[in-house]
């Protein structure tokens, strides 16, 4: 039998020499089918691929031709520039045909309300833990939030934020700017991105966020889920006639039909509203009234533990 000695020094076979090297050959014809397959899923052409990853579109056709000896280096690039795993590539095991792929795929192309789901399912943490001592009152601007929150946030010694605040200071610029400049789009980016904020740095407050933040599928569904939610209402009069009382008179200003506006919006956002965890009737009520009774709601709750 014909001896052969490996780079080790070690004496080895000849048969057991073939053996190896159709284990690389099989290695290398698998992860060029991998990464032509993984390739071609996300409808990447080769050239695209090689300016992502780095690695010459002619290194690419070897790899994907099974015809390459690619160094591991060049190949956690390709990895990298897939969105995969060097290990997905590389694997004895078909990646394709597992459920965790299935699963990640999936995830990927459902709706934010099924992600969510998803998420809440799979993770360990409780809800509850999620939420900490967080308070988040939302509804249409003159429901009573800044004052209320304000005012509670006293009461328990907690701090009190106003969302648009803190987009304000990230932005530096007042959210009328923000809005001018950037278009809603950009706001809402901001906003997402202030809740997150918020989240990473409070684990007691409440918080009083814009009206129209529940239109936002990605951002509510983040705040129903790490926040104790409180809807507070009131009836469209009292909205408007508490935004006047304010100094603003925009809402009215040369607009009519502001009035029917506003009970459109209010029908077509009240759905969205139920889903906080809570609600509170602020109308025909005073100040104190209204703080006396989200206090006890808070208490009741237990929404601070």
């Amino acid at each position: 039998m014909t001896e052969i000695t490996n780079f080790r020094g070690e004496v080895t076979s000849q048969s057991q020499a073939s053996q190896v090297d159709a284990a690389v050959s099989d290695l290398i014809t698998r992860v060029g089918e991998r990464v032509r397959k993984a390739r071609e899923r996300k409808g990447i052409p080769r050239r695209v691929l090689s300016e992502m990853s780095g690695v010459s579109p002619r290194y690419l056709a070897q790899l994907e031709a099974g015809e390459g000896n690619i160094s591991i280096g060049l190949l956690q690039r390709v990895a990298i520039a897939l969105d995969h795993r060097i290990d997905w590539l590389t694997g004895e095991e078909d990646p394709w045909a597992s459920d965790a792929l299935r699963v990640a795929e999936l995830f990927r192309s459902a709706n934010s309300d099924v992600q969510q789901a998803v998420l809440r399912t799979l993770s360990p943490e409780p809800v509850e833990t999620r939420r900490a001592h967080r308070i988040c009152l939302i509804g249409l601007r003159g429901a009573g939030k800044s004052t209320l929150g304000t005012l509670a946030g006293q009461a328990l010694d907690l701090p009190f934020v106003e969302l648009n605040r803190e987009i304000e200071e990230q932005s530096g610029m007042p959210v009328d700017e923000v809005m001018a400049l950037y278009g809603q789009e950009g706001y809402r980016k901001l906003e997402a991105q202030a809740i997150g904020r918020v989240i990473a740095t409070h684990d007691g407050m409440i918080m009083a966020v814009a009206g129209g933040i529940v239109a936002e599928p990605d951002t509510y569904n983040l705040l129903l889920d790490h926040f104790h939610t409180i809807w507070l209402r009131t009836t469209p009069d009292e909205h408007m006639m508490r935004v006047r009382d304010q100094g603003d008179e925009r809402p009215m200003a040369d607009n009519p039909e502001a009035m029917d506006q506003l009970r459109s919006i209010l029908t077509s956002r009240e759905a969205l509203y139920a889903k906080a965890l809570a609600q509170l009737e602020t109308s025909a009520r005073t100040v104190d009234t209204s703080l006396a009774q989200l206090l006890a709601l808070i208490r009741d709750r237990q929404f601070l533990g």
